[in-house]
């Protein structure tokens, strides 16, 4: 493979998940909500992570997996983007019939294999049907895939999930029935200087539930109660008042250091204890250990 055809595929790889139109049908929507879409893509963008983590490891070159992107999708629109030939490692999950996706080019999987196997997999591979050790060697990659997975997710993911086959024809898989709403992600994988696309895929059924409602609500029938229980928890700076003084605009003007302005408060009488500007009590200096407090003495009424 010349630099020039490894420069030509990187750059088929690179424009491959760039910004384009996407019809929609507002008759059956498929949109995340974007409070879910946000937990989803950080879900994912630590299993990319860890997966490049693993894949580092376990192939001993230097591994490095992106996500691309996050959407909803219909198991029909997903297999119809999908390569016809490809890896597809469907996976079983616990309480459902629909099936998760691990898929990536038959390619990308043999040269993973055949640095395990300690070859340096410079060569253009094809796209086949993997052998039985070859086999082997991609579901030990897709069981430490699927643990990153299911550590990645959390609670999103509380039912079980293990590699039930694998497939190399995406428009004969049947993951899940055609019209089963998918959690797809799109990761840019890259090991070593071989680059590829990878995709996962989870019935939304399966993780929805866990994410909630977006833009929850709360009964508005104790509104009132509900605003004096949030108003009782805002911090308000307090302040201990003097008595003001009224000085003339000429006295302030001509202040030099070491002039003394009389105020009008009595020696005895106790400061005014004043919230925004609003006096609520009366209270007098005290100390608290080694700081200074004060003691309320009295309470006035207010109407505001």
């Amino acid at each position: 493979m010349t630099v020039r055809d490894k420069q030509q595929r990187a750059d088929s790889v690179d424009s491959a998940y760039s910004a384009s139109p996407q019809p929609y049908d507002f008759r059956r929507p498929t949109t995340l909500a974007r409070e879910h879409s946000r937990v989803l893509e950080l879900a994912f963008e630590t299993f990319a992570r860890q997966w490049a983590t693993q894949l580092t490891a376990k192939v001993r070159v230097l591994s490095q997996v992106t996500c691309e992107q996050v959407l909803m999708h219909s198991y029909d629109e997903y297999a119809a983007v999908l390569p016809a030939t490809t890896a597809m490692v469907l996976c079983s999950i616990e309480g459902t019939s629909a099936k998760a996706v691990v898929q990536f080019p038959a390619s990308a999987g043999l040269s993973w294999v055949a640095r395990m196997l300690g070859g340096s997999a410079d060569a253009e591979l094809p796209e086949r049907v993997f052998t039985q050790i070859e086999q082997a060697l991609v579901r030990r990659l897709m069981d430490d895939a699927l643990e990153d997975l299911r550590y990645s997710l959390g609670e999103l993911l509380v039912d079980a999930i293990s590699i039930d086959g694998i497939q190399y024809n995406s428009q004969f898989a049947q993951a899940a029935p055609t019209a089963e709403l998918m959690i797809v992600a799109r990761f840019a994988v890259r090991v070593g200087d071989h680059r590829s696309l990878a995709s996962v895929a989870v019935p939304a059924a399966v993780i929805l539930p866990q994410l909630g409602e977006s833009n929850p609500t709360s009964p508005v029938d104790n509104a009132r109660a509900l605003i004096g229980q949030q108003l009782g928890t805002v911090p308000v700076d307090v302040a201990l008042r003097l008595a003001p003084a009224p000085v003339l605009p000429g006295t302030v003007l001509g202040l030099a250091v070491g002039d003394l302005i009389p105020l009008p408060h009595s020696q005895h009488r106790p400061l005014d204890l004043v919230v925004d500007g609003h006096e609520l009590a009366s209270a007098a200096v005290g100390v608290n250990g080694s700081r200074l407090a004060c003691v309320v003495v009295s309470t006035k009424e207010t109407t505001r």
